[in-house]
C-alpha cells in the first residue's frame, strides 16, 4: 500500500505565525467559506472541489494533508479519512483575487471522488443531457463498506 511517506513534498508553512499570516490574505465569503481545487500534483489534473474554512486551512498546513469543511454536514473532514484516499498536499495557491485555493496533491489510491472515479468530473454536456464519461475504478460499497 501506498503511504504518504513515499511521496516526497516540500514542506508547508508549519508554525502557528505562519498560518496565521497566510490567513490574512484569503477573502473567505459570508459563511467563513473559500472554495479549494484540488489538482494532481503531476498530470495536473482536477480531482475535486471543496471548500475549507480558517480551521481546515490551519490543519491542512499543520499535516500536510488535504482537509476541508462539509458545508452539509457542518463539520471538518480530512480527504481520505474514510476511504483512505488521502491527499498529500505539495503546494497551495491562491488566486489574484485572495478567493479561491489551489492544492496541488499527491491522490493515494487513486481515487478522488467518493463516487469511485478519478476525479468528480466525470459527467460531460452531450446533446441536451449529462452523460457519465469515466466508469468508477472501485465501487462506493468497495471504498466505504459498511459505512454507507
Amino acid at each position: 500500500m501506498t503511504t504518504s511517506a513515499d511521496f516526497p513534498r516540500d514542506p508547508l508553512p508549519a508554525t502557528d505565525a505562519a498560518g496565521t499570516a497566510l490567513l490574512a490574505d484569503i477573502r473567505f465569503d459570508a459563511a467563513g467559506l473559500v472554495p479549494a481545487i484540488a489538482q494532481d500534483a503531476v498530470t495536473r489534473e482536477i480531482l475535486m472541489v471543496a471548500w475549507m474554512d480558517r480551521e481546515a486551512f490551519l490543519r491542512t498546513l499543520a499535516t500536510g494533508r488535504a482537509c476541508y469543511y462539509s458545508r452539509s454536514r457542518k463539520a471538518a473532514w480530512m480527504k481520505g479519512e474514510s476511504s483512505g484516499h488521502l491527499q498529500i498536499v505539495r503546494d497551495i495557491r491562491l488566486d489574484c483575487d485572495g478567493d479561491v485555493l489551489l492544492l496541488s496533491v499527491d491522490q493515494l489510491g487513486g481515487i478522488a471522488c467518493h463516487t469511485g472515479r478519478r476525479h468528480c468530473f466525470f459527467r460531460k454536456a452531450e446533446d441536451g443531457q449529462w452523460v457519465a464519461e469515466f466508469a468508477p475504478l472501485k465501487s462506493e460499497a468497495e471504498i466505504y463498506g459498511s459505512k454507507l
